[in-house]
């Protein structure tokens, strides 16, 4: 666990000195759990955010997109249930004077078991080899299925005081299993209470009577308040699905590990309306088709999980989480749930409108059911960067850092590099440059020797890097070298597009996908 996170440490380390994740207003010492994307960071979010818009909207010809507002009427956050019950259970040390979430306390509480777990059966693969069996050793391990009965134990008293809201509880789970502060060390506990997420603010003039406003800290209600809009212009047929990017924010009190929890983030939502009772098998499929398209990444499929939720949430019959192995545990990337018809019924109660679709084969008017995908894109992001991360030891006694990252979400696509910067090599790696540029991101550097220059594209994720010398300019070739494996070899010019392109074509993800 310590090297998993000196690890995260110097990829929190490298995003920076890389480009890919700055702290917000560092001139300004920063603002607590926001952070500004640099000039990789940006290209590989805007990549991965194209990758899910495309496998929605593409692949699925009744899936369609729209931008709603951030600002939105703030009865909205009325009927959708976030004024009353947009909550986070807090606690503080009285030590440390540090807030924390009760439930994440007790969620690493259950990690320490697995982890106790895992390193038992690491340690008799080690001692038996390829004989061991781990599917023996763990059904039958005496220390394994103790700290299973205690991880069992714990987690049906967690999901009974979450799904009764019983705050009292909470407190006295971490009370009765010594969870000590991270900071202080000790275990001077306050009661647990909730707090509100969301951001408030005002529109309008004092003077004129300012409206109070939220800013969303979700970008589903938009969906759900266009759903007639994009319903009827659309000529869209149950069951269909209205898929959105953008912006939402939450006062997160505990913000921490980097990109992971933040206060300003973004979410890639899709909410697919069916018929009632057909929601559960259309759950299933989502669910499905959701972690075939983060595996569809080759980031090994081993890192993923679904974690069904503890406690529904009060809209929710069904809910489940895809988890990736971050650096610090498995946590949530993506969220699929069966949120019924409650937010259509909900809307229509409070705006006073009828939501309903008229189906046409059944001859009837109904409330739509909703199955949700929601991912972060901060999290991907991160998911994506930490998976990639290597540190390669080379013949010699060299090292490199390298991204491996899946070709199509790279930055950079192809790095130009003259042997030396005379000679008409520049001009040379310059006029492919701009026949490249209008298909790839391609970046240009001459400064350096070429081996410093091949270090700076792996460690940004660049797949190919080309190299011009002096025979180019004779027999029009170059020598392109491939990242992972480093290996190069000698290609016609001519032939550079195409090289390229079955690489770092986001078409090959959707085609794995699908």
């Amino acid at each position: 666990m310590a090297q998993q996170e000196e690890v995260f440490k110097k990829l929190v380390s490298h995003c920076k000195e890389y480009g890919f994740v700055f702290p917000s207003s560092e001139i300004y010492d920063g603002l607590g759990a926001v952070y500004d994307y640099g000039q990789n960071g940006v290209e590989l979010k805007n990549n991965i955010k194209k990758y899910w818009w495309d496998s929605m909207t593409l692949l699925n010809d009744n899936v369609v997109g729209i931008d709603s507002a951030i600002f939105m009427h703030p009865t909205i956050w009325k009927a959708s249930g976030h004024v009353d019950a947009f909550n986070d259970p807090l606690i503080d040390n009285k030590d440390s004077k540090k807030r924390y979430r009760a439930d994440v306390l007790i969620e690493e509480q259950l990690a320490k078991y697995d982890d106790k777990i895992d390193k038992e059966v690491e340690k008799a693969a080690k001692k038996f080899g390829n004989t061991f069996d781990e599917q023996k050793f763990r059904e039958t391990n005496p220390r394994v299925l103790e700290n299973e009965a205690k991880k069992a134990e714990l987690h049906t008293r967690f999901a009974t005081a979450l799904n009764d809201n019983n705050l009292e509880e909470l407190r006295q789970i971490i009370v009765d299993y010594e969870i000590v502060c991270p900071i202080s060390g000790t275990r001077n506990w306050t009661e647990v209470r909730q707090f509100n997420l969301m951001f408030a603010t005002e529109m309008g003039s004092t003077a004129d009577g300012a409206l109070k406003i939220y800013l969303r800290p979700e970008t589903a209600q938009g969906i759900f308040v266009n759903f007639l809009n994009v319903q009827k212009s659309g000529r869209m047929k149950i069951p269909f699905g209205i898929a959105q990017i953008g912006k939402a924010f939450r006062n997160e009190i505990v913000a921490r590990q980097f990109i992971f929890r933040m206060r300003e983030f973004e979410q890639m939502e899709m909410q697919f309306f069916v018929r009632p009772g057909e929601e559960l098998q259309w759950f299933e499929k989502w669910k499905q088709t959701r972690i075939q398209w983060h595996k569809a990444l080759g980031l090994g499929d081993k890192k993923y999980r679904f974690h069904d939720h503890d406690k529904l949430a009060h809209y929710a019959n069904a809910a489940t989480d895809i988890e990736f192995e971050m650096p610090f545990g498995f946590k949530e990337v993506e969220g699929i749930h069966s949120r019924t018809d409650f937010d259509l019924s909900s809307h229509e109660k409070f705006s006073g409108k009828k939501i309903q679709y008229f189906d046409p084969e059944l001859n009837k008017s109904y409330t739509p059911y909703v199955i949700e995908t929601s991912i972060g894109v901060d999290r991907m992001f991160l998911s994506v960067l930490a998976a990639s991360y290597c540190e390669e030891e080379l013949e010699g006694g060299d090292t490199r850092v390298v991204l491996k990252l899946p070709p199509a979400l790279a930055p950079v696509k192809l790095a130009i590099l003259p042997l030396v910067k005379k000679d008409g090599l520049p001009e040379k790696a310059l006029e492919i440059m701009n026949n490249l540029k209008f298909e790839f991101h391609c970046q240009y550097d001459e400064k350096d020797s070429i081996g410093k220059r091949y270090r700076r594209q792996d460690a940004i994720g660049t797949p190919y890097c080309i190299t011009i010398d002096h025979d180019s300019l004779t027999d029009n070739q170059v020598t392109i070298r491939h990242r992972d494996t480093m290996q190069q070899e000698r290609v016609p010019i001519a032939d550079l597009e195409t090289i390229v392109r079955e690489k770092v074509n986001m078409k090959n993800l959707l085609k794995i996908k699908n």
